[in-house]
């Protein structure tokens, strides 16, 4: 019997052991949606509290729920462990690492790299191993593989490789893992045929692809286009800021158009993991094949001065009412990078405080899913929310649309509001300014 042909069957009887490499915003939601489906899983970590959070079950993603958890390790569908000799006793090992930037805006894949020398170090004939964490085009085939191959077993035969970028999309309630496609691209056909039977025990529809460096570029074609046409429109709002014309006005009358047109939003800037990062490791592999990616460089450059440009405005209006930015109480409503969720990666929220404060502001903030945070350094508390806390403020600055705010409430108690996602939209008044 091939390795092939083994692989499947465990896959098919569900006696297959899985293994997540990163038990994050991406591996936690995969581990627990294959232990739903009936396979036992066991999540490695680095990060030694979060092992221990699981093992006392505690979620700490707003996505998952702690009963699940605990009812997943009650059945024993579920574990965690930092002992990485472990994965040797896994059948299909998934590695869910982050792949930020580093100080100079290039790729860093380290976590990949010492994910991929993890597994090398136990590698066994017969295992599927896939890359979920997002990076450039070549990332499988060229970084990936020669490590796992250092110890004589070879990809197709021995051992089986292949990229299924993740579609996580935090917050989202009408598309989870289940219903949201999955792409999958593979090293060799018999790795593709083998990623594309695992996945299709957990996901509704899976997409296989010719190649893994064609998995890897959907991912970042993605995110490129949510970015390039959040620059467009974010320069469309400066235009209109210009023109003394209303964008949320322009943007909803456009979108009256049947075909030929797809709206999207302005915005204090970009945040999350994906889409302020994602371009950048396809621009940075193209350059490197002396490319400029024009249309993706232009785009980070428009969206990346967002939060300068709304401190600016912040400045004008408190200028209008004779007010200097200087010594002035602004209080910030929502920090987190989208609306209802706990996370503040890249939050443009984070870049207007710390201007605001560059500037001599008084600056404080109310979010309900970010009780702490750190800002360049200094550690702020979320305040207690209250009308009372709305009329201390100069200026109230709404830089995430949570559901729990109120926006008639915040209009009615705030000296001055500035509304950077329109979550204000149908109302009106002379202390009300629009992005």
């Amino acid at each position: 019997m091939t390795a092939e042909s083994t692989f499947k069957d465990k896959i098919r009887e569900r006696t297959a052991r899985i293994g997540i490499m990163g038990l994050g915003y991406v591996g936690l939601p995969l581990a627990c949606e294959f232990g739903q489906t009936g396979f036992a899983v066991t999540g490695f970590e680095v990060d030694a509290s979060k092992v221990k959070s699981l093992s006392a079950g505690k979620s700490y993603i707003g996505d998952i729920e702690s009963t699940l958890i605990r009812d997943l390790f009650k059945q024993k569908r579920l574990s965690a462990t930092t002992d990485f000799n472990k994965l040797s006793q896994m059948d299909a090992i998934i590695v869910c690492v982050p792949t930020p930037l580093n100080k100079t805006k290039d790729p860093d894949i380290s976590f990949i790299d010492q994910a991929a020398r993890k597994i090398a170090k136990v590698l066994r004939r017969g295992q599927l191993i896939v890359l979920e964490s997002t990076s450039y085009p070549g990332t499988t085939r060229e970084q990936v593989l020669p490590i796992l191959e250092t110890g004589g077993l070879r990809v197709g035969q021995d051992f089986f490789l292949a990229f299924s970028p993740e579609r996580i999309d935090p917050g989202n309630r009408q598309y989870k893992l289940p219903n949201t496609p999955k792409v999958v691209g593979g090293i060799t056909p018999h790795c593709l045929d083998l990623a594309v039977s695992l996945y299709s025990q957990a996901i509704r529809q899976v997409v296989p692809v010719s190649s893994a460096e064609a998995a890897e570029l959907t991912k970042l074609l993605e995110n490129t286009f949510r970015a390039v046409n959040i620059g467009l429109v974010n320069e469309i709002m400066m235009i209109c800021d210009k023109l003394n014309l209303n964008v949320w006005e322009v943007i909803e009358a456009a979108a009256t158009k049947p075909y030929g047109f797809m709206p999207f939003y302005p915005g204090p800037g970009l945040g999350g993991h994906c889409i302020p990062i994602d371009p950048l490791y396809l621009s940075w592999k193209m350059k490197s094949l002396n490319f400029a990616a024009r249309f993706i460089d232009l785009a980070g450059e428009v969206n990346s001065h967002m939060p300068e440009f709304t401190v600016s405005k912040i400045v004008r209006a408190l200028n209008n009412r004779k007010k200097s930015i200087k010594g002035s109480k602004i209080l910030v409503l929502g920090i987190a990078y989208k609306a209802n969720v706990t996370d503040v990666r890249e939050s443009p929220a984070l870049d207007v405080m710390h201007l605001l404060r560059q500037m001599g502001a008084d600056v404080s903030y109310h979010d309900p899913y970010v009780p702490q945070v750190l800002v360049e350094k200094h550690r702020m508390t979320s305040k207690p929310y209250s009308p009372a806390l709305l009329r201390k403020a100069d200026a109230v600055v709404i830089t995430t649309a949570h559901s729990t705010f109120n926006p008639a409430e915040i209009l009615k108690h705030s000296k001055l509001v500035m509304d950077t996602r329109n979550m204000l939209r149908g109302l009106s008044a002379s202390h009300l300014v629009r992005l």
